[in-house]
């Protein structure tokens, strides 16, 4: 039986869609310097569409729901990396806990209670970022600079052996201003080099600065990102 010509073209579309993916890696890798790292986001996208990246060789994947990212990590190659980019409710940490390669949205100090408890369930170290609230936006999540001095001083956090403070994430102002993104991740910057001063200064693990996403990602490489979140530029717009 002839294949309608319609599902011929759906075929094509698809095959040339899986292709475009892996050219938008290589694209973006060899525009950025070799120490900063791409979280390739892949919320809403299909596990084909991971694989393709996969099969080009990236393995650092992140997601902002929880039920997603199980899924897909049960269904998908044991080496990839997943980060936990959204914002994380203490009740699903047991879930992400024997898995997770990093956290960047810790944003408040009983979560990172809970993640040092689950982390010593499943016998591990978990490294987590500390979100600082560094855009105006009431919808964003994040610490101030105050509260992650607080936790970083607290005797509580000095108790807690299963979690690495590796560095630090901020979200910018969802705006076409590059002055004010830039003044964002800027004062973020500034941040990290306070907080690895004054607590990580003989800590080389406190090195990731997590700021930067598809359409601000350059200005954040200019402040110094060293992790990128990119869905858009990799997998196409959402529907």
């Amino acid at each position: 039986m002839r294949t309608p010509e319609p599902v011929l073209w759906l075929y094509f579309f698809y095959y040339f869609y899986l292709m475009q993916i892996a050219e938008n890696i290589r694209q973006l890798k060899q525009s950025i310097p070799p120490n900063v790292r791409i979280v390739a986001v892949s919320k809403t996208v299909p596990e084909s569409s991971i694989m393709e990246a996969y099969h080009i060789g990236h393995r650092l994947f992140g997601e902002n729901r929880v039920q997603d990212l199980i899924k897909k990590q049960a269904n998908l190659p044991a080496d990839i990396e997943w980060h936990m980019i959204g914002h994380l409710q203490s009740n699903k940490v047991k879930y992400l806990a024997p898995f997770i390669s990093l956290i960047h949205s810790v944003d408040n100090a009983d979560l990172l209670s809970v993640i040092n408890r689950e982390a010593m369930k499943s016998k591990r170290i978990i490294p987590c970022l500390l979100e600082l609230r560094i855009a105006k936006e009431a919808t964003k999540y994040g610490l101030t600079l105050q509260n992650a001095t607080e936790i970083l001083s607290s005797p509580e956090f000095r108790l807690m052996e299963n979690v690495r403070i590796t560095g630090l994430m901020g979200m910018a102002t969802f705006t076409d201003d590059t002055a004010v993104v830039r003044s964002e991740f800027h004062y973020l910057a500034t941040c990290f080099k306070q907080i690895k001063a004054d607590f990580f200064g003989n800590d080389p693990s406190f090195c990731e600065l997590s700021m930067g996403m598809s359409g601000d990602f350059r200005t954040a490489l200019e402040e110094g990102a060293t992790l990128l979140r990119i869905g858009t530029l990799i997998f196409g717009s959402r529907t």
